[in-house]
């Protein structure tokens, strides 16, 4: 059974940094192209960054400049680093595979707030 947890998720001011992590199971992140995701309350989830097997990465124009996505292959997790937040990145993230294919997890909550 696939299990995606996602912690580092907390309260930061503007312009602040977080880093999230995605600790996978049941499946080999080496193999498997990842990305984060994001929603809000009222809004579909979005797709935010995603990194090849090959460790090619894209991103959403809303964060590209602001947040690196990378993978630890032998730790099996993928990780979100998060600078210059702002408001409008308040969310809860998620990580998943790209395309989603597993049970989404319980997500991990980012408020950016002065």
């Amino acid at each position: 059974q696939v299990q995606l947890v996602e912690s580092g998720g907390g309260l930061v001011q503007p312009g602040g940094s977080l880093r999230l992590s995605c600790a996978a199971s049941g499946i080999f992140i080496a193999d498997t192209n990842m990305g984060w995701y994001r929603q809000t309350p009222g809004k579909e989830r979005e797709l935010v960054a995603t990194i090849t097997v090959g460790r090619s990465t894209n991103y959403a124009d809303s964060v590209k400049g602001r947040f690196t996505i990378s993978r630890d292959n032998a730790k099996n997790t993928v990780f979100l680093q998060m600078n210059s937040l702002k408001p409008e990145d308040t969310a809860v993230y998620y990580c998943n595979s790209d395309p989603p294919s597993y049970d989404w997890g319980q997500g991990t909550q980012v408020t950016v707030s002065s």
